[in-house]
């Protein structure tokens, strides 16, 4: 018998622990999933909506977003997410100057997680229902009626 195989023979747990780590490693294209799972909230609608500093029906949009989110904690989460790709302390400063509430701002864009395609137009609001699906995309300012209307919410 070959040195090589009488090792093998030996030491099986070595070779199943190799196809173990193999298969975990196979495991990991399930994470985008599982982190658009964490962003949906089973049974309620979710908005994400993109925003820029320098958009000015965006800043104008905010309160009527955060609004929206206060009146339907229950059903809707509104999520806001810079288009211009600023993150950590950066996106913090803007979000305290222009007064978007923490709670409403999203620190990444979710757009491959949640299958959306990047906005051609600014402000955009992608709808999604309560089942996963895609709604629609609203394009320009939006009030609370016009999150209702799109959402179905009294």
């Amino acid at each position: 018998m070959t040195p090589r195989i009488d090792r093998l023979r030996r030491a099986p747990g070595a070779l199943l622990l190799g196809v173990l780590l193999a298969l975990a490693g196979c495991a990991r294209e399930e994470e985008p999933t599982k982190a658009a799972d964490t962003l949906r909230q089973p049974g309620q609608w979710l908005l994400v909506n993109y925003w820029a500093e320098w958009c000015k029906p965006c800043l104008e949009e905010i309160p009527e977003l955060g609004a929206f989110a206060g009146k339907h904690a229950g059903t809707a989460r509104v999520v806001l997410v810079n288009f211009d790709g600023v993150t950590g302390e950066a996106l913090q400063q803007q979000a305290r100057t222009l007064g978007i509430p923490p709670e409403l701002l999203l620190d990444r864009d979710p757009a491959a997680e949640l299958g959306l395609a990047r906005p051609q137009a600014l402000p955009s609001t992608f709808v999604i229902d309560p089942s996963g699906a895609q709604r629609t995309v609203l394009l320009g300012p939006q009030t609370v009626a016009s999150l209702e209307a799109a959402t179905g919410s009294p």
